[in-house]
């Protein structure tokens, strides 16, 4: 995993151009509109998502799911059965199972200079220098203190924010509470 190469998000932007300009697709407001096939897999997907808040309802809720491990579950399943329809040909992603090219090439990555890397630890230095370290810590103590409560999480985040706080010290708050997901 790595930052897009100026290569790579070129090609993206191309691809965006191509789809906006050449096919004329942008010169109508709704291209599908009316569409009795999409109409009906509106209804379909509207349908399926009424099944699936029922059985969360029927579990006792959203948290009620999350702690029986309900929504790790559906994931997981998932992510095996879209597996498997790869590996059978049956849903085709474009370079895996078609349209593959037989060259062997690595990804170019981006890579961050030694210069770079230092450039921000040096800002890194000068905004914790700068800062009210007692607004910071009472920012982040008030994130941890609404991730332990029911309360909405976001205006404590932004507050620490606010007070300069780095998104790596609201992070590491929230992991102190709540701890990092790992796979069953």
């Amino acid at each position: 995993m790595a930052l897009p190469t100026e290569r790579s998000a070129t090609i993206a932007l191309r691809t965006q151009q191509v789809i906006g300009y050449e096919t004329g697709i942008s010169e109508v407001a709704d291209p599908l509109g009316g569409s009795f096939f999409v109409e009906s897999l509106t209804d379909d997907l509207e349908r399926a998502a009424a099944e699936y808040l029922e059985k969360v309802d029927a579990m006792g809720g959203a948290v009620a799911a999350i702690e029986a491990g309900f929504y790790q579950d559906e994931i997981h399943e998932a992510a095996f059965r879209i597996q498997r329809s790869i590996e059978r040909g049956e849903r085709v992603v474009v370079g895996l199972n078609r349209f593959q090219v037989d060259e062997t090439t690595s990804p170019e990555l981006q890579g961050i200079g030694e210069d770079e890397v230092a450039r921000q630890i040096e800002r890194l230095r000068a905004l914790r220098a700068s800062r009210d370290d007692a607004a910071v810590r009472a920012g982040l103590a008030a994130v941890a203190r609404a991730a332990r409560s029911t309360e909405n999480l976001l205006p404590a985040m932004k507050e620490a924010l606010r007070a300069r706080a780095t998104l790596g010290e609201v992070s590491d708050a929230l992991r102190d509470v709540f701890g990092e997901y790992r796979p069953r």
